[in-house]
């Protein structure tokens, strides 16, 4: 491990224009990297980042997240079981999942359900898999009957997270939350309407696969994310992770796809203010 792994990133150059975090992790970036989150707010602004979505992983997660929401106007909220989570609930899950409903309904802050779906990288028993696929279902629902948008994990688990949707019936409105797919794949995604966001990874050398799959995302479907405090954009993987470095991964989709900086930062922007709403 270099000596410099947990050592914040120094500040990008700001952006030209403002545009949103489409899925961060607030509560986790504080515990990562040590800062407040009013801080981690303000360094984003100083680049660019003025807004955030803050996205649970379990019900104290999802109410911290709702919290930070109302305690900050940058900020809006997703409530979740992470996939990994409900496979480790065994029988707890179905009580746990009665929690996180109430939850989703509790505000108008609330702006999505996620994130959600499967991760087979993690889990490799069928009994867990099952459970995830089972909260998977529940979450679905709560998309649709509240007419939320529904963010969705995906990792190493396509073809079944697809069939999982194609039998529940999909949301109007669906983002592919650190979409990790190739072309082929993005293209199954647009097909039925999905949005995908777009993290980190996408700088880092060995993933063409996945800038292919940019280059076929349209603007309109196209979104911009941390996952912090995770996925550290290049030159500074490894490190914490936080809204405010959102500047270098629009900055290298900008320059991927031949698009002017500005503009791709107003797009960005519009994008999640229609999936997830007005900020306050």
């Amino acid at each position: 491990m270099s000596k410099h792994d947990d050592q914040p990133a120094p500040a990008p150059e700001p952006l030209p224009r403002p545009t949103i975090d489409a899925h961060t992790h607030l509560a986790s970036t504080v515990r990562r990297a040590g800062w407040t989150v009013d801080e981690i707010l303000a360094m984003a602004r100083r680049g660019g980042v003025d807004k955030v979505v803050d996205v649970g992983w379990d019900v104290p997660s999802s109410r911290q997240a709702l919290a930070e929401a109302e305690a900050h106007r940058e900020v809006v909220a997703c409530v979740a079981i992470h996939p990994s989570d409900a496979a480790e609930l065994g029988q707890g899950l179905d009580a746990e999942l009665a929690r996180l409903e109430a939850l989703v309904g509790s505000s108008p802050l609330v702006r999505g359900v996620g994130e959600t779906g499967l991760d087979y990288y993690w889990v490799k028993d069928e009994a867990g898999r099952a459970r995830q696929r089972r909260a998977f279902a529940a979450h679905i629902a709560w998309a649709k009957q509240r007419r939320l948008p529904l963010v969705i994990h995906d990792r190493d688990a396509h073809a079944d997270v697809l069939d999982v949707l194609d039998g529940e019936g999909w949301p109007d409105q669906v983002m592919m939350h650190c979409f990790s797919g190739d072309a082929d794949f993005a293209r199954q995604c647009l097909d039925r309407g999905a949005c995908l966001s777009f993290p980190g990874t996408v700088t880092f050398k060995p993933n063409e696969a996945l800038r292919e799959a940019l280059d076929v995302t349209p603007a309109d479907r196209m979104l911009v994310e941390t996952d912090a405090p995770y996925l550290t954009p290049m030159p500074y993987r490894g490190r914490p992770n936080a809204p405010y470095l959102v500047p270098l991964t629009v900055r290298f989709m900008a320059e991927r796809l031949g698009r002017d900086l500005a503009e791709l930062c107003d797009t960005l922007r519009g994008n999640a203010e229609r999936l997830f709403g007005s900020w306050g």
